[in-house]
């Protein structure tokens, strides 16, 4: 765990591509650990090939080599697997108060490539974990509702994630020009999820992407 926090401490301080000037006391402070204690991780990790580190009178310097890089990398993306395995956990909250006129519009084709007849309007989420919308969505494939012109007004392409809400089959919609940020997931269903899951404002739910 020592060496994680070490080399996760030495990328914020810059030391990836180049090596970086240290003290053997600030590590210390930051890590929790005597500074002969670093100087001992520091050692070994050099010995093992996760650091190149230079000595120069009492200057030391230290940079990740690239067998540290991949570690990290391979350890961002292990732990990015793990928490955003396509789970959200959000809040409920009220929308624009547009949802139902698009809706609407794409009703037809919600229909064709979701395989349901929307309800109209959509549930609006606060995403509470993880940090935004396409944290969740990241690696999952979207069914995409394709754009049209109806009477003179261009509507873009849709981007649609299949999730589940308990036992209810729904889908996030990401417009291509939204006005959301990305903590907010905008969902349509077959459904009005707020009385079918007696939902209001604040209510927390759990929403699992459908990964196909």
């Amino acid at each position: 765990m020592k060496r994680i926090k070490l080399l996760i401490l030495l990328a914020k301080k810059g030391a990836i591509g180049e090596k970086v000037k240290v003290t053997l006391r600030d590590l210390g402070e930051e890590l929790g650990i005597s500074p002969q204690s670093v100087l001992r991780l520091l050692e070994d990790m050099e010995a093992e090939g996760f650091i190149e580190k230079s000595v120069k009178g009492k200057k030391t310097h230290v940079g990740i080599s690239p067998k540290g890089l991949t570690f990290l990398e391979e350890l961002c993306e292990t732990i990015s697997g793990v928490l955003y395995n396509g789970v959200i956990i959000g809040e409920v909250i009220s929308g624009l108060g547009e949802g139902a006129y698009y809706v609407k519009q794409y009703s037809h084709l919600i229909e064709e490539y979701l395989g349901f007849k929307p309800y109209p309007g959509t549930l609006n989420v606060r995403v509470l974990f993880p940090r935004t919308v396409f944290d969740a969505l990241c690696g999952v494939r979207p069914v995409v509702l394709p754009g049209f012109v109806k009477e003179g007004r261009t509507f873009g392409d849709v981007k649609a994630y299949r999730i589940k809400i308990g036992d209810v089959d729904g889908a996030i919609v990401i417009p291509s020009r939204t006005i959301h940020p990305p903590k907010i997931a905008e969902i349509v269903a077959p459904v009005c999820l707020r009385e079918k899951l007696n939902l209001q404002d604040g209510s927390r739910i759990t929403i699992k992407v459908v990964k196909s």
